[in-house]
C-alpha cells in the first residue's frame, strides 16, 4: 500500500527524512499551497512568492526522479486550505492511510501533524549537523547556554576550520577583527540576481493577485528559486564578497544594502543549499589562499555555531517560547515598522530595505530594528511576529531564538547573558546612517538629541533591579549614578515625552 509523502515549503531538499524514507515505486509525494501557511502571519510577498516558486520547481525535480507528486497550487478550487487538509484529501483518493513526514520547524505544524486524522511518522530533520539528542547532551547540566562553547565542540566534530586538535589559525573565534565600521567604497555589486522565468512569473501574478495589501515590494523579484541557481549564489559570494566578508560584516550603508554580506539564508533555510556544503565551500576559500581566516571564521560561525545552536534552543525551550516576556514590555509595535514615517535615519533605512527585499542583515535586525523595540518596550511577540512575516529566511526554528532571546531578552538570558541595548554611538561608528539623520547622535538630551540616546538610560533605568548586579552592566550603571541628578531627570523626561509622542502617532 502506498504512503503519502509530504514536502513542506522549507524542505526542499532531496536529502530530506521523507524523501530518503519513501520509495519513488509505490509512495507518493504531496506538495501544497495552502493559504493557512501563507496567512498565520502576513508574510512578505516576496516571501511568499521565493517558497512557492522554490517548491514548484522542486516538485517538478521529483517527477524528473521518478516520484509521483501531487501539487496544488494556492488558487486550485479543490485546494483544501490546510497542510492536513491536503494530506486528507490525497489519502482518500489515492487510498494511502500513512504519511511520512519530516519534522516541521514550528511547534504550530508539529502539533497540527500530531492531531491529523491519519497516521503520520514524524522522522527528525537531520539537514542538521547537531540532533535534538546531540543539543540535549552538550546543554544538560550547564548553567549557561553559550553558543561559544556548543560552537567549539561542532567545530571538533566536524573538522571544519581545524588543524589536527587545534583551531586554525591558531584561535576559535577571530571576532575582534570583523568589526570595521563602513567601508568608503564597497567593491562588489552584491549578491547574484536572477531574472524570474515562467514558473516564477507566474507565481509572481499569483501573489500579486491573492495578497495585493501585505506590507512589502513584491517585484522586482530576483531571488534564486531552485537548487542550481542557489548553488550559483553561493559561488558568487565566495569568489566576490568572502573576503571582505569579516570586516565589514557588522557595517551598514546608507547607499549600499548588501556590502559583502552573502544574501544565501533564504535558500539555506528552505533546503536548496545544505550546511556542510556551505560551510565547506568557505573553508575551501581559506584553504586555497582566497579568503582570510578572519572572514572565514566568522561566516562558519554563522552557520556550524549560531544557526545549530538556536535551532537547538527552541526545540528545547518548547513550544510556549514564542510567548515569553521576561521584561514585562507591552507596548504595541510602532506603525513606523510598518513604513510609517519616522526621522529617525538608521531605522527608515531598516525598514524601507526590508519592505523592499524582504532582507535586512544581522546587524540591521539586532542593533537598529531590534534595539529600538527593546528600548522602547515593545511587546516582544509583536516584535516576533513582525520579524517572522517580513524577511524570506525567517521560519519559526531559527527566527524565535534571534528575536525572543537574543534581540528582545524576553528569554530571560538563556541566550544572552545581558540584554543588546546600545545608545546611538555603537550605529554612528559602524554606519554612515547618522551623517544625514534629522537627529543628532551626539547629543544626549534637548531639541534633535538622538532617541536612541534618551532611551537607552530610560530602558536600563526601568529595568535597574534585574540589570544592577550584572557583572557585565555594573559600569554602565555607575556612570549613570555618576551623571547630575537633573540631567537623569532630563533624560527621563525627554525619553517618555518621545514615547508618548510616538504612541499618539506623531512621526518620530
Amino acid at each position: 500500500m502506498s504512503r503519502l509523502i509530504l514536502v513542506l515549503g522549507d524542505q526542499l531538499s532531496e536529502n530530506v527524512a521523507a524523501l530518503k524514507e519513501g520509495d519513488p515505486a509505490r509512495d507518493v509525494v504531496v506538495m501544497a499551497e495552502v493559504r493557512d501557511e501563507a496567512t498565520y502571519v502576513r508574510h512578505h510577498p516576496k516571501k511568499i512568492a521565493f517558497v512557492f516558486a522554490a517548491m514548484r520547481k522542486f516538485a517538478d525535480r521529483l517527477r524528473a526522479a521518478g516520484w509521483e507528486v501531487r501539487y496544488t497550487a494556492l488558487d486550485d478550487p479543490e485546494n483544501a486550505g490546510s497542510i492536513c487538509g491536503e494530506l486528507l484529501r490525497h489519502a482518500e483518493e489515492t487510498g494511502a492511510a500513512e504519511v511520512v513526514a519530516t519534522e516541521p520547524g514550528e511547534w504550530r505544524l508539529i502539533e497540527a501533524l500530531r492531531h491529523c486524522p491519519l497516521k503520520v511518522h514524524l522522522l527528525e530533520d537531520d539537514r542538521f549537523l547537531a540532533s535534538h539528542a546531540r543539543f540535549d547532551r552538550w546543554a544538560e547540566g550547564r548553567r549557561a547556554l553559550r553558543m561559544e562553547y556548543f560552537y567549539r565542540e561542532m567545530r571538533r566534530e566536524t573538522g571544519l576550520l581545524m588543524e589536527g586538535r587545534d583551531p586554525a589559525g591558531g584561535k576559535w573565534n577571530f571576532d575582534h577583527e570583523n568589526r570595521k565600521p563602513a567601508p568608503e567604497e564597497v567593491t562588489t555589486d552584491g549578491p547574484l540576481r536572477f531574472a524570474p522565468d515562467a514558473t516564477v512569473e507566474a507565481v509572481l501574478d499569483l501573489v500579486a493577485r491573492e495578497f495585493p495589501s501585505n506590507f512589502g515590494q513584491l517585484r522586482p523579484f530576483w531571488f534564486a528559486t531552485d537548487r542550481d541557481q542557489a548553488r550559483a549564489a553561493l559561488e558568487h559570494f565566495v569568489a566576490e564578497a568572502l573576503p571582505r566578508f569579516g570586516d565589514y560584516q557588522d557595517a551598514m550603508l546608507d547607499g549600499d544594502r548588501f556590502l559583502y554580506h552573502a544574501v544565501i539564508s533564504l535558500y539555506l533555510n528552505a533546503g536548496l543549499l545544505a550546511p556542510r556544503e556551505v560551510c565547506e565551500a568557505a573553508e575551501d576559500a581559506w584553504r586555497a589562499g582566497h579568503a582570510p581566516i578572519n572572514a572565514v571564521e566568522g561566516f562558519i560561525r554563522q552557520i556550524l555555531g549560531w544557526r545549530e545552536y538556536v535551532r537547538g534552543i527552541y526545540f528545547r525551550e518548547g513550544p510556549d517560547y514564542v510567548q515569553r516576556n521576561a521584561l514585562g514590555q507591552d507596548r504595541d509595535l510602532p506603525a513606523l515598522y510598518w513604513g510609517a514615517e519616522t526621522r529617525m535615519r538608521c531605522v527608515a533605512k531598516a525598514v524601507e530595505q526590508t519592505r523592499d527585499e524582504a532582507y535586512a542583515h544581522h546587524i540591521q535586525r539586532l542593533m537598529v530594528t531590534g534595539n529600538f523595540a527593546l528600548l522602547a518596550g515593545v511587546d516582544p511577540h509583536e516584535v516576533h511576529e513582525w520579524y517572522l512575516a517580513v524577511y524570506a529566511d525567517a521560519y519559526e526554528w531559527v527566527e524565535a531564538p534571534n528575536v525572543i532571546g537574543m534581540s528582545q531578552f524576553a528569554d530571560g538570558g538563556i541566550i544572552a547573558s545581558k540584554p543588546y541595548v546600545s545608545s546611538g554611538a555603537y550605529i554612528s561608528r559602524m554606519s554612515d546612517h547618522c551623517r544625514a539623520c534629522a537627529y543628532s547622535v551626539t547629543k544626549k538630551t534637548g531639541n534633535g538629541a538622538c532617541p536612541f540616546n534618551l532611551l537607552y538610560w530610560h530602558f536600563l533605568d526601568r529595568h535597574r533591579p534585574r540589570f544592577e548586579r550584572n557583572p557585565r552592566m555594573a559600569q554602565t550603571y555607575r556612570t549613570w549614578d555618576r551623571m547630575d541628578e537633573d540631567r537623569r531627570s532630563t533624560v527621563l523626561k525627554e525619553a517618555q515625552d518621545f514615547l508618548d509622542r510616538m504612541d499618539a502617532g506623531e512621526t518620530v
